[in-house]
């Protein structure tokens, strides 16, 4: 399913992928199974903070309760400033988010999803997502076509890999992971 949506994704740039480069592109997967208990005063803890996820697409599983939140509009609002959307649950959908990786690609035409996620006092809550990036060796940039009919390269050629150690060693903290492909 995530090579079908990557090939419709990129295919609507015009850019077309050979089955090894596809390969690349979305052969390291992990799932995560998190929990979240519930807090009597959701406001004094945070789930898991700001941040956008550093491979090419998340698929992830909510269960009903919900605290998943995207934020909206101006990505670069002063803080305090931001609007965040919660995204419902619908059950038995997956929300699909776009990475970092697939923004690099792109030369930004696809944007990563700013997310967090708040706890609440209701119940506990338990999302499965399942991350789909490149293999650590694989060199990420724009696509030439992209870069050609843009004229400008957006971000920089790095190893996946590389990009990933850079991601860790940031705490999370929006998009500023992105820095370190930026041209």
């Amino acid at each position: 399913m995530a090579q079908k949506l990557l090939q419709a994704l990129i295919g609507d740039l015009g850019v077309k992928l050979d089955d090894s480069r596809l390969q690349e592109l979305t052969g390291f997967n992990l799932v995560n199974l998190n929990f979240y208990p519930a807090c009597p005063n959701p406001d004094l803890t945070v789930g898991v903070g700001s941040h956008s996820d550093a491979g090419i697409l998340t698929v992830l599983l909510q269960d009903g309760i919900g605290g998943l939140y995207v934020k909206k509009g101006d990505q670069n609002a002063l803080p305090g400033n931001e609007v965040w959307v919660e995204i419902p649950p619908i059950n038995g959908a997956l929300v699909i988010n776009v990475g970092d990786s697939l923004q690099i690609l792109s030369n930004g035409r696809y944007k990563s999803a700013e997310h967090r996620v708040r706890t609440t006092d209701v119940e506990s809550r338990v999302s499965v997502p399942r991350f789909i990036a490149p293999l650590p060796t694989t060199k990420i940039g724009p696509f030439p076509e992209l870069v050609a009919r843009d004229g400008v390269a957006r971000y920089k050629e790095v190893i996946y890999g590389e990009y990933l150690k850079n991601y860790f060693e940031k705490s999370l903290d929006g998009k500023k992971s992105l820095d370190f492909a930026s041209t």
